[in-house]
């Protein structure tokens, strides 16, 4: 299991999202993805977005405005 980074800091909605879309599909099932957005919108989407699609949301942190998001691919 391995984990990925994903800066997404100053991408204003959808692109966080869709970026983690395209990175989740790079890697293995059981990777994590850690995505760092700025975007107060990430709060409500990366949540979202995980129960859509099935990935897990492992973990989710606000510090100094940067929203941070462990996301496990699990499909």
């Amino acid at each position: 299991m391995a984990d990925h980074a994903l800066n997404a800091r100053g991408l204003r909605c959808p692109l966080p999202v869709l970026r983690a879309r395209k990175a989740l599909s790079a890697i293995a099932v059981g990777d994590t993805l850690t995505v760092e957005a700025t975007d107060p919108a990430a709060q409500r989407d990366v949540p979202a977005f995980c129960a859509a699609t099935g990935h897990a949301l492992r973990a989710s942190e606000t510090i100094d405005g940067v929203y941070r998001f462990v996301i496990e691919r699990t499909v």
